[in-house]
Parts: structure tokens; C-alpha cells; sequence
């Protein structure tokens, strides 16, 4: 998917329909000119309804939608008629779709399952009519109820993605060498910071037919949690995935403290991500002679990572049969 085409974050005004004012009408006929109170009731307002898609990886067909106006309530009318509903607009976003208030930032709803629907805003009930307000001591109400009046509100729409196992590093950690291997996926590759700039998915094939989805984020730097590099802008994508891999390459000038960095601007991002369950990948072992392979798992051995070399495909099989373990352990 082209960094074009991948939109996570959109802004839209919505409001949803007014009800429809009830009716005051009295019957009339040629022999009856005084006839009792018939008007009717006032139709309901159209909903604004988020419906739930696995059809949709981004928020790309929403990207130039500015304002969403559900249907007005028809008024009542004379012979007990009720007005007609206004009609509902239903906004389908990719699943893992979290919608908020643009003004207060409150949490709204969020959309998990395929085909799933959700009331964002309720359009207004129609009013009632003035033959719903006789009785037996007031028989000629000459008053009416008007409709209730629509919701409107700036909405944010927010997509973090769903996936099973979210690589997560430095830039030119390897990452998206990695997907590029273990699954079809064609993500940009290039040696230098911020290759990838929207994340990428895909199917890993696993033994016996079975599969599971990993997503490459882009790379995370230290301060992206106050923004900095790429920042916020795909840290949320991280909270939606099963098991997170920390990947760091063998070249690294410290491999445990290059994973504590990246643990604690997670942690800083959101305290929730600390309790992930996690597995540790250190890439590019290719570089380094079988002599210091061998020292460098004696030395990381109490934090079991698994060594692995895209290039070469050496530990591609153990990573996928822990990666899976821990998914369905």
C-alpha cells in the first residue's frame, strides 16, 4: 500500500436528523365541520451509524469527506399520518477503527467485528401530534409537539491496526527485510532512517495451513512518545497487536539497552504496552562469525531472544514457532 493511499487519522463534522414536528389538524368532512384533533406524529430524525468492514485496510475513501448530514423527520400530518423517517447514513470504516469528539477527545465507540453497526449520533424522536394529546376532559388540544432537535458534533475517526504480532524497533532494524521474507508482503526497503512511513501487513504462512497476521510499524526513536521522528502518529498502531517482537540488529552499540529504550517509550506512550507479552529478535546475525554468535547468546541467554538473519533465513523457523507458541499459549 502506497504512503498515499494510507490514511489513519480523518476529521468529519456530522450531524444527524431533526425530528419531525407533530401535527395540529382537526377533522373535516362535508357533513362533520367540527371534528376532533387528528393530527399526527412527526417522523424520526436519520442516525449517524459507523458500520465495521474487514473490506477496508484504511481510511483512504473518507480522506475529502468533510461534513455527514443524516435525513431530517418529515412533519406530521392531518388524518393520523406520520411523518417519514429521514434516512440514516451509515459511514463504514476498517475494522480496529477508534472514533472520538474532535473537541473533547472523549472516547466515543470502536469497531472490532465485520459487519457490526453503531449508533455514533441518535437522530431526534419526531414529535406527537395533537390526537395524541386529547382526553376525555381536554378534547380539542390545539398544541403539538415539535421534533427533537438533531446532534452534531466533530468527530475523529482513528485507526490503530489489528494485527497478531507487531514488529517493533529502531529504523533500520531489519523489520521490513524481515516481512518481506516471512510473508508476500512488499514493503520499502532501503538502508537508511524512516524507509517505512505507514505500516505494512502480512500473512505469515505457518505449519499444517495455519497463519497468522504481523505488522511492520515504522521505526520508533527515542522521545517518539513526546513526538518526536514519527512518533504518535504509529505508536497507536502498536496497542492493537497480540505480541509485540523487538527486533535489534547484532550491530548495535548496546542490544539490551536499545530494547530498554524502545520498552520505555511504550511504556511512556501507554503504561498498558509494558504488560505486552514480547519476544526479542536480534537481526543481521549474518555479520558475525560463528565464534561471536556464540558469545553473544551466552551473554543474552537470560533474555532467550532468537537470532536471526533474513538474508540468510537462519532462525526464521524458530521465530515463527515461537511467535506462534505465544499466541496461543
Amino acid at each position: 500500500m502506497s504512503n498515499e493511499n494510507f490514511v489513519d487519522h480523518v476529521r468529519i463534522f456530522c450531524r444527524s436528523g431533526k425530528g419531525g414536528a407533530g401535527s395540529v389538524h382537526f377533522y373535516r368532512a362535508k357533513y362533520i365541520p367540527r371534528g376532533g384533533p387528528d393530527g399526527g406524529n412527526g417522523g424520526k430524525g436519520g442516525d449517524i451509524i459507523i458500520r465495521g468492514s474487514n473490506q477496508l485496510w484504511t481510511l483512504l475513501h473518507l480522506r475529502y469527506t468533510r461534513h455527514v448530514y443524516a435525513e431530517d423527520g418529515q412533519g406530521g400530518s392531518g388524518n393520523r399520518k406520520t411523518g417519514s423517517d429521514g434516512k440514516n447514513i451509515i459511514i463504514e470504516v476498517p475494522l480496529g477503527t477508534v472514533v472520538k469528539n474532535a473537541d473533547t477527545d472523549e472516547f466515543m465507540l470502536e469497531m472490532l467485528e465485520h459487519g457490526e453497526e453503531k449508533v455514533l449520533l441518535p437522530g431526534g424522536r419526531g414529535g406527537m401530534g395533537n390526537d395524541f394529546f386529547k382526553t376525555s376532559t381536554h378534547q380539542t388540544p390545539r398544541f403539538a409537539q415539535p421534533g427533537i432537535d438533531s446532534i452534531e458534533a466533530a468527530i475523529i475517526f482513528e485507526l490503530k491496526i489489528l494485527a497478531d504480532v507487531g514488529l517493533v524497533g529502531f529504523p533500520n532494524a531489519g523489520k521490513s527485510t524481515l516481512l518481506s521474507v516471512i510473508s508476500a508482503a512488499k514493503p520499502k526497503i532501503a538502508d537508511y532512517p524512516f524507509t517505512t512511513l505507514t505500516p505494512n501487513l502480512g500473512i505469515v504462512e505457518y505449519r499444517d495451513y495455519r497463519s497468522f497476521v504481523m505488522a511492520d510499524i515504522p521505526g520508533i526513536i527515542e522521545g517518539a512518545h513526546e513526538g518526536k521522528g514519527l512518533g504518535l502518529r504509529f505508536l497507536r498502531h502498536i496497542e492493537r497487536n497480540s505480541v509485540l517482537l523487538f527486533m535489534i540488529p547484532v550491530d548495535s552499540e548496546n542490544i539490551l539497552k536499545e530494547f530498554r529504550i524502545l520498552q520505555k517509550e511504550l511504556k511512556m506512550y501507554n503504561p498498558e504496552l509494558a504488560d505486552k507479552d514480547h519476544i526479542i529478535a536480534v537481526t543481521k546475525c549474518d555479520l558475525l562469525t560463528e565464534e561471536e554468535l556464540k558469545a553473544l547468546k551466552k551473554k543474552l541467554a537470560k533474555h532467550k531472544p532468537v537470532f536471526i538473519s533474513s538474508h540468510t533465513q537462519m532462525g526464521i523457523t524458530e521465530l515463527k514457532d515461537k511467535l506462534w507458541q505465544q499466541l496461543n499459549k
